[in-house]
C-alpha cells in the first residue's frame, strides 16, 4: 500500500511493455520467405535422430512424416533410450526393421533403406542424442521428438538454410502445439497456440541481435562438426538443447568464429503438448528448473560486454525473467487479498493499472497475428477472436497455471532434482489412424 510496492509494480509493466516494443521493433518487417534455389550450392547431407522412450504408438507416424519429405533426409536414426514397451514389435511390422544388439546400429530397414535403429541402456535424452550422433557422418543433424510431425517441406528449408549460411550452426523449425480433443486438451491447446506464436516471434527478434538462446530440441538442426566441437548435449541439465547453445555462442567468442543460430520460418511442424494440468505442470517444472540451472551456469555472461548484445541485453533479460513467476504470483495473492476483504482503495487501481497493461497486449497480440501470419503461412490455425478472449482471460487463468510450474521449476532447482520424464500423448495418433488434415491446414 507503499510508493515502494507500487514503484515495483509499475517498474515491472514499463519493464514488460519495453520488451514488447523491442520485439515489435525487429518483427515489424518481417515477411513470407521466398524459397530460394541452392542448386548452386554444395548440398549438405542431412540425418534426422528421433528421441524416443516407449514411443511405440506415435513413432509410426513420425517416420512417415520424415519418410514423405520433399528432401527427403539421408539418413532416419531411432534414438532408442532403453524402451521397455512393444517398440521393437512395431518397427518389425511397420518396416522390416530387425532388432540390434544393445549399443549397435542396426543394419537398414527393409521396407525403408535410410531408417535405422540405435538400441541404448536408458541413459537420459542428452546421452541418447550424443551416443547416436557419433554414429552419423551426415553434415547436418536434425533432431526431431517422437511427438512431432514435420511439414512436408520442413527438411529442405532446413538444409536450403544450411547451404545458404556456412557461418549458421544451429536453427530452430516454427512449432504448432496440439492437444488432445477433450475439454481439458481444448483448454490447453488454445493459450499455449497464441503462447508460441509470441515465442517464436520474440525468439527471431533477438536472432536480429545475434543472440538467440532458445531452440526447440523437439525440431532441431546443427552441423555436425559444430555440436563435436563444443562437446555436444549436457546430460547434467534439464533443458539439454537449451543449455547447449549458451555453450555454442561461448566457443564462437573464444574462438574468435561467426557462428550464428536462427529460426527457420519456412520449416514448419506440429508437436504433441500437454493436454492436462498435471502434464502442464510437469512439463513447465522441467522447463523453468533447467532455464535457472542454465542460467546459474552462465551467471558471469550477464552483462558482460565481450558476448555483444547476447552480454548485454538478452542475458540481463533472462536473469530478470527469473523472478518473473515469484513476482506474478504474490501480486496476484495481493491484489485477491485486498479484494477479499474489500479494500476496493487498493484492489481497484491494482485493477485498472492490469487492464491498461491487457489493452497494450491486446493491440500488439492482433497486430503481431499478422505478422506471424506472414511469415509461416499459418493464417486459419490462428482466429482473431479467440486470440482476443485468450488475452483477457490469460492473466487470470493461463498464466496463473505457468507460474505454478515455474515455481515447481524453482523448488527442483533449488533441491537439484529433475530428470527427463514420460508425457502422454493425447494428440499424436497411432499410423493409420491419425487425420494428416491437421498438417496440412497449419500451413495452408
Amino acid at each position: 500500500q507503499n510508493l515502494a510496492a507500487w514503484s515495483i509494480g509499475i517498474a515491472y509493466i514499463l519493464y514488460d511493455t519495453a520488451l514488447l516494443a523491442f520485439t515489435a521493433s525487429q518483427i515489424a518487417r518481417l515477411k513470407r520467405a521466398t524459397p530460394k534455389s541452392f542448386a548452386h550450392l554444395a548440398r549438405p547431407s542431412l540425418g534426422v535422430i528421433i528421441a524416443a522412450r516407449n514411443e511405440a504408438d506415435v513413432l509410426g507416424v513420425t517416420i512417415d512424416h520424415l519418410a514423405a519429405q520433399h528432401d527427403s533426409p539421408d539418413l532416419i536414426v531411432i534414438a532408442d533410450d532403453g524402451s521397455s514397451d512393444d517398440t521393437p514389435a512395431r518397427l518389425k511390422a511397420l518396416y522390416g526393421l530387425e532388432r540390434p544388439a544393445l549399443g549397435e546400429l542396426s543394419a537398414p530397414a527393409a521396407k525403408l533403406p535410410t531408417l535405422r535403429w540405435l538400441r541404448l541402456p536408458y541413459g537420459g535424452k542428452a546421452r541418447a542424442l550424443n551416443e547416436t550422433f557419433a554414429h552419423m557422418d551426415t553434415d547436418l543433424v536434425l533432431t526431431v521428438d517422437a511427438d512431432t510431425l514435420l511439414e512436408a517441406g520442413a527438411v529442405g528449408a532446413m538444409r536450403a538454410a544450411f547451404a545458404r549460411e556456412p557461418e549458421l550452426v544451429a536453427a530452430t523449425g516454427v512449432l504448432t502445439p496440439m492437444c488432445g480433443p477433450n475439454l481439458s486438451g481444448r483448454f490447453f491447446e488454445w493459450f499455449q497456440r497464441y503462447e508460441y506464436v509470441r515465442n517464436f516471434l520474440s525468439r527471431y527478434a533477438w536472432m536480429q541481435l545475434n543472440s538467440l538462446l532458445l531452440i526447440s530440441g523437439a525440431f532441431a538442426a546443427f552441423r555436425r562438426n559444430a555440436l563435436i566441437a563444443v562437446g555436444g548435449f549436457d546430460p547434467g541439465c534439464l533443458v539439454e538443447d537449451y543449455e547447449l547453445i549458451h555453450r555454442m555462442h561461448r566457443h564462437a567468442i573464444d574462438r574468435g568464429r561467426d557462428w550464428r543460430v536462427r529460426v527457420i520460418g519456412e520449416a514448419q511442424a506440429i508437436t504433441d503438448a500437454p493436454a492436462s494440468l498435471p502434464a502442464f505442470l510437469r512439463q513447465r517444472r522441467r522447463w523453468f528448473g533447467g532455464f535457472l540451472q542454465t542460467q546459474y551456469w552462465n551467471r558471469d555472461m550477464v552483462g558482460n560486454g565481450r558476448f555483444g548484445w547476447l552480454g548485454k541485453a538478452m542475458m540481463p533479460v533472462k536473469m530478470l525473467d527469473t523472478l518473473q513467476p515469484v513476482f506474478g504470483l504474490t501480486a496476484f495473492v495481493i491484489l485477491i487479498y485486498f479484494a477479499a476483504i474489500g479494500n476496493l482503495t487498493v484492489a481497484l487501481p491494482i485493477l485498472l493499472v492490469m487492464l491498461a497493461k491487457i489493452v497494450v497486449d491486446l493491440g500488439f497480440h492482433v497486430w503481431s497475428l499478422g505478422v506471424y501470419a506472414r511469415w509461416t503461412g499459418q493464417r486459419d490455425v490462428l482466429p482473431l477472436g479467440p486470440a482476443l478472449l485468450a488475452v483477457f482471460a490469460e492473466p487470470f487463468t493461463f498464466q496463473l497455471i505457468r507460474h505454478s510450474g515455474a515455481i515447481w521449476g524453482w523448488i527442483s532447482f533449488l533441491r537439484g532434482r529433475g530428470k527427463w520424464g514420460s508425457q502422454e500423448r493425447t494428440a499424436h495418433r497411432p499410423r493409420g489412424g491419425y487425420d494428416a488434415s491437421a498438417l496440412s491446414k497449419s500451413s495452408e
